[in-house]
């Protein structure tokens, strides 16, 4: 159903039950599919393609050429009906793809709001994305993986399937990532190995001082000293019980997942 302030160019194909806003943007040449939903004042500049079970909030943006909700790149989807649900206020820009998920990972794509998707970025099915996130031109998620809130993925990196970054963390330029990113955490060097905290993003959050000189001693117990890193974590949250970076990087840790950890050099 189209808002009556809704705007589709005379170019643009809108399958009969796709349902489409007030206000929404519809460009030259785009292609939206019979089961998308657009949230108000969604914008699909013009050669965009949005298929499958498809969910866009309000207020996204999406460039020229963008494919959201084609079939999963998984060889063991069979057709059966997953979902893409992005939400509000992201920029998806020029030659990003995001696949929805596999039943045998949920069944959902899953991207929060406010985040910015540079030119060429690819999303893999099953991933959960959080909210204001950046990830720079060719940046590549494999499937299953987690990105939590306030994270940078640079530009050529690649994350194996399954992997997590926790929140505040930085991935740098071209890291090949197979290992999971502790919160707030630097991943700088082409094989991923953490190089410290993320501290330009820490200072950008304007969080409390104390807490981040916390978490900078934190990183240090956690990454020296004696005994597994597992009883390390445990000293480091018993040294600063209060400190919610440090209980939070505690939480990562002793989360299920099926990766290892980056550690420094």
């Amino acid at each position: 159903m189209h808002g009556q302030t809704t705007e589709i160019h005379p170019t643009a194909v809108i399958e009969d039950g796709a349902e489409l806003a007030a206000g929404c943007a519809v460009g030259p040449y785009c292609v939206v599919g019979a089961k998308v939903r657009l949230g108000e004042n969604v914008s699909l500049a013009s050669h965009v393609v949005v298929s499958g079970d498809t969910k866009i909030g309000a207020g996204t943006r999406v460039w020229p050429f963008a494919s959201l909700g084609s079939q999963p790149q998984d060889l063991k989807f069979g057709g059966e009906t997953t979902k893409l649900i992005v939400g509000s206020n992201n920029m998806i820009r020029e030659y990003v793809t995001m696949n929805p998920g596999t039943t045998g990972g949920g069944g959902v794509t899953r991207v929060g709001d406010n985040n910015l998707f540079m030119m060429q970025v690819h999303v893999g099915h099953d991933c959960v994305v959080g909210n204001n996130c950046v990830f720079a031109n060719s940046a590549a998620l494999g499937g299953h993986v987690v990105i939590s809130d306030n994270a940078i993925i640079g530009g050529l990196s690649g994350i194996h399937q399954f992997c997590r970054i926790g929140q505040g963390a930085i991935v740098g330029q071209g890291a090949a990532v197979t290992k999971d990113v502790i919160p707030f955490g630097s991943v700088t060097t082409h094989t991923a190995n953490l190089s410290g905290l993320n501290l330009i993003g820490l200072k950008r959050r304007n969080l409390d001082k104390a807490d981040v000189n916390g978490l900078r001693a934190a990183y240090k117990q956690l990454f020296s000293g004696d005994g597994t890193l597992s009883e390390r974590a445990q000293a480091m949250a018993a040294s600063q019980p209060d400190n919610p970076l440090v209980l939070d990087v505690l939480e990562f840790l002793q989360a299920s997942s099926d990766r290892s950890f980056c550690l420094p050099e």
